[in-house]
């Protein structure tokens, strides 16, 4: 049985999902002949971790439990009193973290990041460079500016990241094998957001624009701040993470990117329930005739990138 230390960072939708599924799946786990062993989960603000990193792991009522005070908005530290884990808080947390990576480098301590930050990337460039594992579902990482990419991305048999670009489907792989084989890629265009897909067939349907997206973000499809989507830049790091891996030497503000808010309605100006319930109905109109013109045309209106020799 192949024993793999994990550590987990970010706790919100994707990292609670990714422990209910260790937990749902320990018998097919069993069966590969591999076992999940959680040793320490992390938010933004606190860190619960197992006493002994080397050898010991939260059971599955443990991580249960931890799904459970997350999804009803309360800290990590309300697990301080549980016998089962140490909690750290506030600064101690990255300190703890790097002391984690350095600790379980021999265990092929693996670091999963389901968060949506972009403030991992110091933490994660250097258990990389202990010779930890890297496991990336957020983009955030892989969008940095160049010269912290290429420390990241210079261990490639340290680092996965299949679902920051097409969620389940091979995409990082599939591209990946085509650059291996030699094959030159010209040219790749696509609709890389299925939240802006949903919206848009939504509206397609009659439905109000702002009624849709305030669906599509209670029902957890968006970002946790919508504008993310709805601004282009969730597609714009998709796009920037294909590129880079074609070669190119890109950062997000060399990149054109067409947002379906205004500025005035951005997170620097408007809070974000102030845009949910006040902002959104004013872009209604024109998303509405924008498809509107679309069909006239024989079309519908996406979200695309494109990525080629020249842009």
């Amino acid at each position: 049985m192949k024993n793999l230390p994990v550590f987990l960072m970010g706790c919100g939708g994707v990292g609670r999902q990714l422990l209910q599924h260790i937990v749902s799946c320990r018998s097919l786990h069993a069966k590969q002949g591999l076992h999940l062993r959680v040793v320490g989960v992390c938010d933004s603000k606190s860190l619960v971790v197992v006493a002994d990193v080397l050898s010991a792991e939260f059971d599955d009522s443990f991580l249960l439990e931890v799904c459970r005070v997350k999804s009803n908005g309360s800290s990590l530290q309300t697990l301080a009193n549980s016998g089962v884990c140490q909690v750290f808080s506030g600064p101690e947390v990255i300190r703890k973290v790097i002391d984690i990576g350095l600790l379980g480098k021999s265990t092929g301590l693996a670091f999963v990041d389901c968060s949506a930050s972009a403030e991992t990337i110091g933490v994660l460039n250097q258990v990389v460079d202990f010779g930890c594992c890297v496991v990336l579902a957020n983009k955030k990482p892989l969008t940095v500016p160049m010269e912290d990419y290429d420390k990241l991305v210079s261990q490639p048999r340290r680092l996965r990241h299949e679902s920051t670009v097409g969620a389940g489907l091979p995409v990082i792989t599939s591209l990946n094998r085509i650059i291996s084989s030699g094959d030159p890629v010209y040219r790749i265009i696509g609709s890389l957001s299925g939240t802006l897909g949903y919206v848009m067939s939504e509206v397609e349907d009659g439905k109000p624009f702002s009624q849709v997206v305030n669906a599509a973000e209670s029902l957890g499809y968006t970002e946790p701040d919508p504008r993310d989507d709805l601004g282009g830049m969730d597609v714009a790091r998709k796009a920037l993470i294909l590129a880079r891996l074609l070669g190119r030497r890109l950062n997000l503000d060399n990149m054109k990117i067409e947002s379906l808010y205004p500025e005035e309605m951005g997170p620097d100006v408007m809070p974000l329930e102030d845009f949910l319930v006040n902002g959104l109905p004013l872009l209604d109109q024109k998303i509405e005739d924008r498809i509107k013109q679309a069909s006239a045309n024989g079309n519908v209106l996406r979200y695309v990138c494109l990525i080629d020799d020249a842009r």
